[in-house]
């Protein structure tokens, strides 16, 4: 079957999906009518004013159904967006046209930059999806910082091309089509009566009917918009621009997690603007592999069942096969799109600090929006400094809670006292001096490890096992407590670490012989000499 008959098909079972709708309702009209003028008797009319009633809540969720297959392609509000206007960013907006203009559509009547790493047009399409509208563009701030400018024509290209793709027009129709019955769905799906559910059953069985058969023609659509891609943008481009998309989306949730949200747990955020404007710089610290690794050994999101994309492996391959002397659309060769030196796509944007603080006041919720602001280096090591407290904290406890109990010595049944041992005040919480004390009276495998916190699992373990499994939370603890005696000491300094993991900057004597010294003293048989030996450098300040 041709792409063009697929199409028609589709449209014709879109159309029966609003046509359902009424058939059901004229027959329950008629129904009703009967029973109203013909069959109504006195002795039964119990039982008619029970169909009656069923029959209007019928049509009542059938009506609500109706209703939002009409409203489907009505636009919401975007309150998490920035709106920008070609007055506002000329240099973007000649983009989005040129890229509309190659795939003969209408650019956008509204442009809204985001905090995601994604590009897409809507449209408030009427009559099922018939009747094109009003368009709405929403473009990722993060996709601008990390694509080039050649690989946005073709993302942009890609996603004008869902609604023209020159021969495909009704291919376009589809894709409206499919975004309205989803949205039917999930109406249906949010049901509270039986009988709405009920209702929704049918209208939920006919949709999975109609996404399987006019999957083809989105797919189909997806491959052909990825072929306008490469027209305009060159092959190189928009194969590249495919193979980004993944890097950059991992990348940006792990700057979210890494550095936006690094002071989460201090009530506090990095300066204005720079919630999502220190992406760039993180990018701009990791080229190439470094960058690909954040995404390295992460599985795919799993597709949707009625996903209208192809395995993206599929389309960089169908892409790929392309000639590379494909014809921009001012008939001159396309230029190589792969070369060093391309300008970010971010460069299309004038006052680029003005846009990010805008995003970032729209995104922040207002609780968040009064948090303290704090700029990077200062917040860098109050978080440290809290993670040090957090990680030196229980080791801290369980040498206080041995120490004592070593104190008391043992009851009158050979075993130490453990209760008395619990409560200690922060007071009474050994420094560093005094732990590397205890793990020299042979206290940590003894009596310390096992008054760290674990879970009820690895409580039974014993020998061997139970000290693999604690050591390293030892070896935390005690880092955690060096951290904070070279910060007091002034000895070690914040680091973004753009390229890295931000934390502490420590002199260079620990950090070639830190892990060393600690793995020393957290060994079967502790040797803390090597820790103590870098402590002798360090000014003498409490833990």
């Amino acid at each position: 079957m041709t792409f063009r008959l697929r199409a028609v098909r589709a449209l014709v079972l879109l159309a029966g999906f609003y046509l359902m709708g009424a058939v059901l309702l004229a027959a329950m009209a008629a129904l009703d009518w009967l029973l109203v003028t013909k069959l109504f008797t006195a002795s039964a009319a119990w039982l008619e004013g029970t169909v009656l009633t069923v029959t209007v809540l019928l049509a009542a969720a059938i009506l609500r159904g109706m209703f939002a297959f009409l409203r489907a392609g009505r636009f919401a509000p975007v309150p998490n967006a920035v709106a920008v206007t070609p007055q506002e960013q000329p240099d973007l907006w000649e983009q989005v046209r040129a890229a509309a203009e190659v795939t003969g559509e209408r650019p956008p009547d509204e442009l809204y930059l985001v905090a995601e790493v994604n590009a897409g047009v809507a449209e408030q399409s009427r009559l099922l999806g018939l009747l094109p509208g009003r368009r709405r563009m929403l473009l990722g701030l993060p996709l601008l910082a990390g694509l080039t400018v050649p690989q946005l024509r073709a993302v942009l290209a890609h996603e004008f091309g869902h609604y023209g793709n020159l021969d495909t027009r009704l291919g376009g129709i589809t894709m409206r089509g499919r975004e309205a019955v989803l949205h039917t769905v999930e109406v249906f799906s949010g049901g509270s009566t039986r009988l709405h559910q009920t209702i929704g059953g049918l209208y939920v069985g006919y949709a999975r009917m109609f996404l399987r058969t006019s999957q083809s023609v989105a797919r189909h659509q997806e491959l052909a918009a990825d072929a306008v891609a490469a027209r305009h943008a060159g092959r190189d481009a928009t194969a590249a621009a495919l193979r980004a998309l993944p890097v950059l989306d991992a990348a940006y949730t792990y700057y979210l997690e890494t550095y936006a949200g690094m002071g989460g747990p201090l009530g506090s955020l990095p300066p204005v603007g720079e919630v999502h404007g220190g992406f760039p710089r993180m990018l701009a610290a990791r080229p190439g592999e470094r960058l690909a690794a954040l995404s390295a050994g992460k599985r795919p999101p799993r597709p949707h069942r009625y996903d209208s994309h192809p395995p993206l492996a599929e389309r960089i391959a169908l892409i790929e096969k392309l000639p590379a002397g494909d014809l921009s659309r001012d008939g001159k060769d396309a230029p190589a799109d792969d070369r060093v030196g391309e300008p970010a796509a971010l460069t299309l944007l004038h006052d680029q600090d003005q846009v990010f603080a805008a995003l970032e006041a729209r995104t922040l919720r207002p609780e968040a929006a009064r948090l303290r602001r704090m700029g990077w280096d200062d917040l860098v090591m109050a978080r440290a400094l809290a993670d040090a407290e957090q990680w030196s904290r229980p080791l801290r406890l369980a040498v206080a809670r041995a120490l004592r109990s070593a104190a008391q010595g043992v009851d009158e049944s050979g075993r130490r006292p453990r209760a008395a041992a619990e409560e200690v005040a922060d007071a009474e919480l050994p420094g560093l001096e005094e732990v590397l004390d205890a793990f020299d009276r042979d206290l940590l495998w003894m009596a310390v490890a096992d008054r760290m916190p674990k879970p009820p699992q690895a409580a039974r373990l014993v020998g061997p096992s139970a000290r693999n499994f604690i050591r390293p939370r030892i070896f935390d603890g005690l880092a955690g407590m060096i951290h904070l005696r070279l910060a007091a000491a002034g000895q070690a300094t914040s680091d973004i670490a753009w390229s890295g993991q931000p934390g502490l900057a420590l002199p260079e004597e620990w950090e070639k012989a830190m892990d060393d010294a600690l793995d020393a003293a957290t060994a079967d048989t502790p040797d803390t000499a090597p820790l103590r030996a870098l402590l002798a450098g360090t000014k003498r300040v409490p833990a």
